[in-house]
């Protein structure tokens, strides 16, 4: 089996133009065309904490769901992290992984079955201390280790990491392989791999880039990023 991952952050579908956009981040998901995409910055950070991306558009005009986590009506994720689908793929379970902040961010997770396969999705962002940020991996692997239904699994997001081979990453011991697609941030003049994907042992990467295009260039302050995995055979 065969499996697009993607993650990106849509900075609030606020554009490099200072426009929201919401129609412009959507045109972007479709051009990504991945099987599972990892969203941060999807939803606002006061009042009731709205989806900046309506879910109307996202059902009518693309071939994703959102993995449903039931905390806030009006909201696509928690702390602005959200899961999406193709709709050929099932959720099996989702929630919430709790992780120690200072400022708003964390982390959700979701078991998904496709192709008769279960495995596991971590959507993350993490903290600009480097500090909090190790804690954070540590909380996201020990939840993953807590969780029942032992499988594939992929955690993606923007890990807020400068460098390529050292800081929280590293938390990641082998035998999980971090991936670091290329620079992604600012999308303009792209400087930092700040979004990374890291797989569990079971996957074997097939190809892996940044996806830049005009309309991504403009749409938010980050590139999306995605990997193409495989699922060998047993």
């Amino acid at each position: 089996m065969e499996l697009t991952f993607a993650t990106y952050n849509i900075h609030k579908a606020v554009g490099l133009d200072r426009r929201r956009d919401p129609d412009r981040i959507i045109a972007v998901l479709n051009e990504l065309d991945a099987d599972v995409l990892a969203l941060q910055e999807a939803d606002r950070r006061i009042g009731r904490r709205e989806s900046v991306l309506p879910l109307e558009h996202i059902e009518e005009y693309t071939p994703y769901r959102p993995v449903p986590l039931n905390h806030r009506p009006h909201s696509l994720g928690w702390h602005g992290n959200a899961l999406l689908v193709k709709r050929h793929i099932r959720v099996a379970e989702a929630g919430v992984v709790p992780l120690p902040v200072i400022e708003p961010r964390g982390a959700i997770r979701a078991d998904l079955i496709a192709g008769g396969q279960r495995l596991r999705v971590v959507g993350m962002h993490l903290d600009l201390s480097g500090l909090r940020r190790r804690q954070q991996v540590r909380a996201i692997l020990a939840h993953i280790d807590r969780c029942g239904h032992p499988c594939p699994t992929v955690a993606m997001g923007d890990c807020n990491e400068w460098g390529l081979h050292r800081g929280a990453l590293r938390e990641f011991h082998a035998p999980w392989r971090v991936l670091a697609p290329g620079r992604s941030f600012p999308s303009r003049r792209p400087l930092a791999a700040l979004d990374r994907i890291a797989v569990s042992p079971d996957w074997q990467l097939a190809e892996m880039a940044v996806h830049h295009s005009p309309l991504s260039a403009q749409a938010s302050d980050h590139l999306p990023v995605w990997a193409r995995l495989e699922l060998p055979k047993k």
